[in-house]
């Protein structure tokens, strides 16, 4: 078969499964397009060897996923990409299009537990007191930065965060997160007044018709992208002479660590987070584990121990 037809396969393949990932399993439109992303590399491979996506040999995907780890990609992104790859799968299979998986007995890397680095409250204080207000962004950077860390957002929640969404009086927000699922979470007192701050400076800045209900604007009056927040980040962290190595996501990693520290109960720091699984917030956040034993000590009905005699 020429390549072309496998290729065209493929992509017709591939198609079909980012509908289902849409309409079927309501994924959000970033895990839908890792998902793809992962496959493509995929069809990539067997177009070459003029191998059908219904075709496909566990022989195959092994020597596909030898080419991953030549290629020096992290554990991460391996199980990512296999994790994407397994789901097309899994999909040909409900869609009858094969009748095994040639997934199926391919083990995802070992990974160890990840913690990235977190801000201190003086450190987070440092970075927004390093936005320059007097910028026609300035309100803007600032009124971001305090919802991310002030709400503990994913940044994709962040730059689509809407003013309808804004319940800024009673002090919460409404978000959409993964899967559209969306959830009520507090906003503190800091974050509102930066917000209300950067909506009178935003009201005199020209907005894209389509973009008006949208909080966080560029100047081009239209959404912010993840990677312009990821830039304001490492820019500010630049401008302090901050050494860690951040991103968005660890001002969101830092708000959980915080309310824990703080006595947070961890239940409620899941439901902010939008975490399905309370295993998932025990990943990201740290335990300080000399406090926590001082609580049990302190607390548990038997925390005094009798030595027991036969």
């Amino acid at each position: 078969m020429k390549n072309t037809a496998c290729t065209e396969a493929w992509d017709t393949a591939i198609d079909d499964f980012k509908a289902y990932l849409q309409l079927e399993r309501s994924l959000s439109k970033n895990t839908v397009c890792s998902y793809a992303f992962d496959c493509r590399k995929l069809s990539l491979f067997c177009s070459e060897r003029s191998t059908l996506p219904t075709a496909v040999t566990p022989q195959d995907v092994e020597q596909f996923l030898v080419g991953l780890y030549d290629e020096h990609l992290g554990k991460r992104s391996q199980a990512r990409t296999i994790s994407g790859i397994r789901a097309f799968f899994k999909f040909l299979i409900l869609d009858k299009r094969i009748e095994f998986n040639p997934m199926e007995l391919i083990e995802q890397p070992k990974l160890g537990r990840y913690l990235p680095d977190v801000l201190s409250a003086d450190e987070i204080g440092q970075l927004i007191a390093a936005i320059d207000l007097s910028r026609p962004d300035g309100h803007r950077n600032c009124a971001i930065l305090e919802t991310i860390y002030g709400c503990g957002l994913r940044v994709s929640e962040a730059v689509t965060l809407r003013i309808s969404d804004l319940f800024l009086s009673e002090e919460f927000i409404r978000v959409i997160g993964k899967g559209d699922k969306q959830r009520l979470i507090p906003i503190g007192k800091q974050a509102v007044k930066a917000i209300r701050l950067y909506l009178d400076v935003r009201a005199g800045q020209p907005i894209n018709r389509r973009h008006e209900d949208i909080l966080f604007l560029n100047c081009r009056g239209k959404g912010m992208s993840r990677s312009m927040v990821f830039r304001i980040i490492k820019g500010l962290a630049v401008k302090i002479g901050l050494t860690k190595h951040i991103s968005p996501h660890t001002l969101r990693h830092s708000f959980a660590t915080h309310l824990i520290e703080n006595g947070a109960d961890i239940r409620a720091i899941q439901e902010m987070l939008g975490h399905a699984s309370i295993l998932t917030t025990e990943i990201y956040t740290h335990l300080d584990r000399k406090r926590w034993q001082k609580t049990i000590l302190k607390f548990h009905p038997r925390r005094t121990f009798v030595k027991c005699t036969a």
